[in-house]
């Protein structure tokens, strides 16, 4: 890490960064709040003694699984991925704060070395049904245009990236969306170097966002990342 003082205006931007995370998951929408709506708040269904609540079940069509809670968001990535996605990050993660563990739950991972900054979020959010889950996934795919598909990743999977500049700092985002049955994973990976006031590369940060979700829909199906 470079010995350089931090510059009075990234102190600033660093500051709120936790708190503006927590105000934008309490504001952002996803199937935890419609889930819960519809079914007036109904508790999850019970797993079998010694099962995770993120276990799968077959549905009523033998076709699909439907997932009955969120995995353990912070265990998700191997720690290998975030080192290199996240590099000076904890491994362990933090996550965040949720009304309801059972329907939608998220981790996140950020550091800043030198003066080069990266942030990683992964969340899990659970739907009543499929169907509820595929509306939720076309409503936010139809919100973040100039994306792509990913094929082989889930039922169907979504990237995009964007670049945003303020102050003359640029910021460069990637979001991939992927939904496996009833079940949506949403990951978010963006970065900014605070020196040059330059953003990663596209290819860069859309590669590190696909990863983690590959990672994140591998362990929502019991799987190793």
């Amino acid at each position: 890490m470079r010995s350089l003082p931090l510059p009075l205006a990234l102190t600033a931007r660093l500051t709120p960064v936790v708190v503006l995370a927590c105000a934008g998951w309490v504001l952002s929408s996803g199937p935890a709040a419609t889930s819960s709506a519809a079914a007036g708040h109904q508790a999850p269904r019970k797993t079998p003694a010694g099962s995770s609540s993120s276990a799968a079940a077959p549905s009523a069509g033998g076709a699909s699984k439907t997932y009955t809670g969120a995995p353990a968001p912070c265990g998700s990535v191997p720690a290998s991925t975030v080192k290199s996605l996240v590099p000076g990050a904890k491994t362990a993660g933090k996550e965040i704060p949720s009304t309801d563990t059972a329907l939608r739950r998220t981790c996140s991972w950020n550091a800043l070395q030198g003066y080069d900054y990266r942030w990683l979020d992964v969340s899990f959010e659970i739907s009543a049904s499929d169907q509820e889950a595929r509306k939720q996934y076309e409503a936010r795919v139809g919100e973040k245009s100039g994306g792509g598909a990913v094929p082989g990743l889930g039922d169907s999977a979504y990237s995009v990236v964007n670049l945003t500049t303020e102050d003359k700092q640029q910021t460069r985002e990637g979001t991939v969306l992927a939904r496996v049955a009833n079940a949506l994973v949403v990951v978010t990976y963006n970065g900014s170097d605070f020196e040059s006031k330059k953003a990663p590369g596209a290819d860069e940060i859309n590669k590190g966002a696909i990863k983690a979700a590959k990672a994140a829909v591998a362990a929502l199906a019991g799987g190793k990342g």
